[in-house]
């Protein structure tokens, strides 16, 4: 019974010698998050007109106009600006933490099997929020902004709300962002053996399907922008198509037997 006892006691040590160490690079991102976000916020106004251009460009006369219907409002509006751009500043931090939780339990093939992805992550959801944030949003705010007019005999006017417009932002930039993500996950889950190219290949419509509908799904109700993302995301699939080739072929040929060898 003490044997027991004791070889139970060395199994839960290393679990919680692990539990305390995810609770030290919790706090460390907790307390990294914070910080970029009270930074933030003290730039609030510029970070919320750095996302007001879109719309001043979509405006025919470049002098676009926000408003508020609740007293609190702009004031949540800048504390979500303050955390989102906090986030965004911290990322790095937080995914630093995150892999010093993770990799001491992989193996060394495995740092350098994953170590693409974490470098390709960033890179492709700036992409994609770039996307988003320079061409997407003017057009999508030019379409919006067409319905303005005469119609029945009563003036329309476009006057969008700051909190609304903040969340329609942050929803164009997250979408493209996350979506811009796809090779990623395609090539993650190749690597692992559940997915091969051949069934990628096979399921080339259900795939040109589904990425229609998610460009429907998260995106405004406006053709353009949908069509904007739908034909990216195909061609990120496609392109994962090519890098698995490449990868597949170089580890076929790794694994061929040098004739002359012993």
């Amino acid at each position: 019974m003490a044997l027991k006892i004791k070889d139970i006691d060395e199994t839960q040590a290393p679990l919680l010698d692990h539990l305390i160490e995810l609770r030290g690079r919790l706090v460390r991102c907790v307390l990294a998050l914070i910080i970029a976000s009270g930074i933030c916020l003290y730039f609030a106004d510029d970070i919320l007109g750095f996302l007001v251009r879109p719309l001043d460009a979509a405006f025919e006369d470049g002098n676009s106009r926000l408003i508020y219907t609740k007293l609190y409002e702009v004031f949540f509006v800048e504390l979500k600006v303050a955390l989102f751009a906090g986030f965004c500043i911290s990322f790095p931090i937080i995914a630093n933490q995150l892999w010093a939780f993770i990799a001491p339990g992989l193996y060394a093939k495995e740092k350098k099997a994953f170590l693409p992805f974490l470098l390709a992550t960033p890179i492709l959801f700036l992409a994609g929020a770039s996307l988003a944030y320079f061409v997407v949003m003017p057009t999508a705010f030019r379409w919006f902004l067409g319905f303005q007019g005469e119609t029945g005999g009563v003036d329309i006017e476009a006057l969008p709300a700051a909190g609304e417009y903040l969340s329609l932002v942050m929803q164009f930039i997250l979408a493209f962002g996350i979506s811009f993500l796809l090779p990623v996950l395609l090539l993650l889950l190749n690597r692992a053996g559940l997915v091969s190219r051949d069934q990628l290949i096979g399921a080339r419509r259900y795939v040109i399907v589904a990425v229609v509908a998610v460009a429907a799904i998260v995106t405004p109700p406006d053709p353009g922008s949908q069509l904007i993302l739908a034909i990216p995301l195909y061609l990120l699939f496609e392109g994962s198509l090519l890098i698995m080739r490449f990868t597949e072929s170089k580890s076929a040929s790794s694994e061929v037997v040098d004739p002359t060898a012993e």
